[in-house]
């Protein structure tokens, strides 16, 4: 039976990069974006406040998502349905998406007057830190589409070496506190592979976890019955992270990896417990959120250029980028659906 609850999370999490991808617009811990206001304590704040776990809880849903996968499909029809999944949006948003944030970048903080098509060669002519933000070459957002073929692929590997039916046995054994603990292999995980902030290591540690302890439903079950706990170690940990970030702009790689992980615990069971269940939420986003993903950041980069331009007031340049680039992504999604080659770029999936 579907687990209808991984979905609401999955959907829930993409929307979510509406408000964060908007306020990184005034972040203030020096990551910089395409388009750059200036700093702001109190929005920066709000991006910590999710930082932690909306990127970490993808790689642990894959993960549970690859095991059931892998139930209903053999290794290579799991391999192809990957790259037909995530190697052909990856290449086709690198062609197509990720150009234009960085060409939007370049007029902003350069004042670049050039075109697309002069500036589609810039693009993958010039390699700097692979920000973009100077108008270079980047994978921009796409990192994650990435990051999760690669480790999709590797994995398969580990799989072989060690299937689930006999690591099941000794996962289900696991008290609350030993899957807790897991946040610090995890942390330790983060410094294998890591790119500039994004690390392999740490995802790769975070999809086995999806994949060999967080399916499993006795795992799952205990940490239901934890939930009170779990959720008051979360809105705890969260707040004296806000406190120390706000107040003394402390972001320390520990207490974020702690606090992530409980987090994401938390969520996937109060997820389990509350929200598994199919509604008309989950059956439009479930084939929407995926190309909303790939479009999203390059329609809000564009957007945001002219919005702050033209608008003044913080707020109405937040409001009109934040729900403006969702609007008009959904819009883009429905127009690129009607068009079968431009869909297949977009992982759109009418199934």
């Amino acid at each position: 039976m579907r687990k209808h609850y991984i979905d609401n999370l999955r959907n829930a999490v993409i929307l979510l990069l509406f408000p964060v991808h908007t306020f990184m617009i005034w972040n203030d811990f020096g990551s910089g974006f395409y388009i750059w206001q200036g700093e702001n304590r109190l929005l920066s704040t709000g991006i910590v406040l999710v930082n932690p776990w909306f990127m970490p809880l993808l790689f642990v849903l894959a993960g549970i998502s690859a095991r059931y996968a892998l139930e209903k499909r053999t290794k290579k029809e799991f391999i192809l349905q990957r790259t037909h999944k995530l190697l052909i949006p990856f290449v086709g948003g690198l062609l197509l998406l990720v150009p234009f944030q960085t060409l939007y970048a370049r007029k902003f903080f350069y004042q670049y007057n050039g075109g697309i098509f002069e500036h589609w060669k810039y693009f993958f002519t010039h390699v700097t830190d692979f920000t973009g933000y100077d108008g270079a070459f980047t994978p921009g957002h796409l990192w994650f589409i990435l990051f999760l073929l690669l480790i999709s692929l590797f994995s398969l590997m580990v799989f072989r070496f060690l299937p689930y039916e006999k690591a099941a046995h000794i996962v289900e054994k696991m008290p609350v506190l030993a899957i807790a603990g897991l946040f610090i292999p995890i942390w330790l995980m983060y410094y294998l592979g890591n790119f500039g902030g994004f690390s392999l290591g740490k995802d790769f540690a975070l999809y086995l976890a999806g994949y060999y302890i967080l399916s499993n439903d006795i795992i799952m079950e205990k940490l239901e019955k934890s939930i009170k706990f779990f959720t008051g170690a979360w809105i705890a940990g969260t707040l004296i992270l806000e406190i120390l970030y706000y107040q003394y702009s402390y972001y320390g790689d520990l207490w974020v990896n702690f606090i992530g992980w409980i987090s994401v615990l938390t969520l996937l069971a109060a997820g389990k417990k509350f929200f598994n269940r199919r509604t008309k939420f989950t059956e439009y986003f479930n084939k929407a959120s995926y190309p909303i993903y790939l479009l999203h950041q390059s329609i809000l980069v564009v957007l945001a250029y002219y919005v702050v331009e033209l608008t003044d007031g913080l707020f109405a340049q937040i409001v009109c980028i934040c729900m403006g680039s969702f609007l008009l992504t959904v819009a883009a999604y429905h127009c690129i659906r009607l068009v079968p080659f431009v869909r297949r770029i977009v992982g759109v999936n009418e199934r």
